[in-house]
């Protein structure tokens, strides 16, 4: 079985094979840390997550170096920071530790490393400097940019003409600029926000030259893979391809002619009819939605659709996706007497996972391992089960207790009642005090309890709404 990836570049999937398999490297591009991340936010999380997760396994955890940036300098980052009279570094600091939080509960690995842009200013600082020094870039008005005319292969990437691409990004036709497609690099600090002393003056920098400065410093070119949503291929991955390249990286002879072996890019997350954007205010957010979903559920959510593909987020997704994982923990709670078998994940599941991250694929193999467990006797149950829960752990489910998934949400009052009432019908029906029985299951009918009598007791879940 051989790993095939969609390179945006190429575009057409490629065997995956990195340039040294004893150090995978892959880039995300990360949070801007100013407020709660929406569920699309979550999206190339949990995605690149799964991809992680399989490189791990393929190449081993310690080969596998996984960088997602975080922008903690920002125009909404200041004027939130304004708002509240603080440091930016207390918005920053504050939102960063809720966003891991929030992508922790949706089963998210934390990256190898999250390097910020406030603490990697010395090499961004460089790197424009030599962008400068060969002629990429150049001084004008307090400002840096980049030279667009510099580097023959601008355009490359998302393949689309110079003329379409001025129009496609809105850009600031600024009086200082050689040409209308050229980009900041530096710029002047306004009053009040941070500033950082450079040889062209105080000021902060651009955001495309904060993620080619971070590559370079977490992880050195060129590396195997870039991702990051649809929506950053123009400007912001075009760019960043450009200055990265131009600033004169040397790999073996030369200069580089790589900056990432492959580009990957997932699609938009919609909430009706448009892309999920808080500039829309179309958004639904995962500090939120954690509290009202389990965040296994949410992250099944987010991977029912092939990454690349458009993903519409509804109400009736989330349900889905909790009855979808209902189905596979009462496989495993209905098996619960069996050990399971060490083994890893099925051959087919894995084939669905290794082309280019075919989720869809991968789960209706995981539907078809549950069945399997139910029906199969004797000795293979063991191995059933085994490979249930390998090919599930890879894609980050059924890492919970069958029993607590089903009970999550109860409260502390509730389930002692709830375990109080069972042991007590337990009882009734040891002593054949059917009448007894029957009562308290009634009790618990309305208590909106369904309970599951076994050999040895009996199991309860909160019904499913009608």
């Amino acid at each position: 079985m051989t790993l095939n990836l969609y390179d945006t570049m190429a575009r057409t999937k490629r065997p995956f094979t990195p340039r040294d398999p004893k150090r995978v490297t892959m880039y995300v591009c990360g949070p801007t840390v100013y407020n709660y991340a929406h569920i699309g936010n979550a999206r190339p999380v949990v995605a690149f997550d799964v991809l992680f997760r399989l490189l791990r396994h393929t190449y081993g955890a310690d080969a596998v170096i996984y960088a997602a940036n975080v922008t903690d300098v920002d125009d909404k980052i200041n004027k939130k920071a304004a708002e509240e009279g603080v440091d930016i570094s207390v918005i920053t600091d504050r939102y960063l530790e809720i966003y891991n939080a929030d992508m922790s509960v949706l089963g998210a690995l934390r990256p190898t490393h999250q390097p910020r842009a406030t603490q990697t200013m010395d090499a961004i600082i460089a790197m424009i400097g030599r962008l400068v020094a060969n002629k990429a870039a150049y001084a004008a008005e307090g400002h840096v940019l980049f030279n667009t005319q510099s580097y023959a292969d601008y355009g490359k990437l998302s393949g689309h003409p110079m003329e379409d691409m001025i129009a496609g990004a809105r850009v600031d036709v600024a009086p200082y600029k050689q040409h209308p497609a050229d980009f900041v690099l530096w710029k002047p600090s306004k009053d009040n926000e941070p500033v950082w002393e450079s040889p062209w003056g105080p000021g902060r920098p651009g955001w495309h030259i904060e993620c080619s400065a971070m590559i370079e410093q977490a992880l050195g070119l060129p590396i195997d893979i870039h991702g990051g949503g649809i929506d950053l291929l123009f400007p912001h991955h075009e760019n960043e391809m450009a200055q990265g390249l131009c600033a004169g990286h040397e790999h073996g002879a030369g200069k580089d002619t790589e900056y990432a072996r492959y580009w990957m890019h997932n699609g938009f997350l919609n909430m009706g009819d448009e892309k999920m954007s808080k500039s829309v205010g179309n958004v639904a957010l995962v500090h939120e939605l954690i509290a009202q979903a389990p965040g296994e559920a949410l992250r099944w959510a987010l991977l029912v659709g092939q990454y690349r593909a458009p993903l519409d987020w509804t109400n009736d997704l989330i349900e889905q996706s909790k009855k979808a994982l209902d189905r596979l923990y009462g496989a495993l709670r209905r098996s619960s007497e069996v050990k399971a078998q060490a083994t890893g994940p099925s051959v087919a599941f894995m084939e669905a996972l290794e082309d280019d991250l075919n989720t869809p694929a991968a789960m209706a193999e995981l539907f078809a391992m549950a069945t399997a467990l139910e029906t199969a006797r004797g000795e293979d149950r063991a191995y059933a089960k085994g490979e249930l829960l390998a090919s599930a752990n890879l894609m980050g489910f059924l890492f919970a207790d069958p029993e607590y998934w089903f009970q999550a949400g109860v409260s502390d009052e509730l389930r002692e009642k709830v375990d109080a009432l069972i042991a007590d019908r337990v009882a009734a029906r040891t002593a054949k005090d059917w009448a007894a029985a029957d009562r308290i299951r009634g009790e618990l009918t309305a208590l909106n309890i369904e309970v599951m009598d076994n050999p040895t007791g009996a199991t309860w879940r909160i019904k499913e709404q009608s």
